[in-house]
């Protein structure tokens, strides 16, 4: 816990460099929270090959909301693949989601973050909705 605590805060303060820290933060929030609702969407659409678009427009959402909601985009896309490996050598077998996935959701994050258009990756018959 303090390792990854130490690590949290270090990134952010390499992240900062000279800007505003609750500028920083208050972007951070709110990209946090953009992740978050496309990963709900994600679960509540529950559509076939949506997860790249969902991963590319978390990000984009994310990273429109300046350098704050761009680093909490990558932090959190960063654990959350990171988090499948580890669940996957801790249950000694595969999640479904092998390297090859992993690498084409880091893409899909990277594309969002860009700003590069998320739909993209959207799949034909995704309710409007999304």
């Amino acid at each position: 816990m303090k390792l990854f605590l130490g690590i949290l805060l270090g990134s952010l303060v390499l992240g900062v460099s000279s800007q505003r820290w609750l500028t920083f933060l208050r972007e951070a929030g709110q990209g946090t929270r953009d992740m978050m609702r496309a990963y709900s969407d994600m679960r509540e659409a529950n559509y076939k090959n949506s997860d790249k678009y969902f991963h590319a427009r978390g990000n984009y959402d994310a990273a429109k909301r300046g350098p704050g909601g761009a680093w909490a985009a990558k932090v959190i896309s960063d654990a959350r693949e990171n988090s499948q490996r580890v669940t996957d050598l801790l249950k000694f077998g595969d999640s479904g989601h092998g390297v090859e996935d992993s690498k084409a959701d880091q893409a899909a994050n990277l594309w969002g973050r860009s700003g590069k258009d998320p739909n993209h990756f959207r799949p034909s018959g995704l309710p409007d909705k999304y």
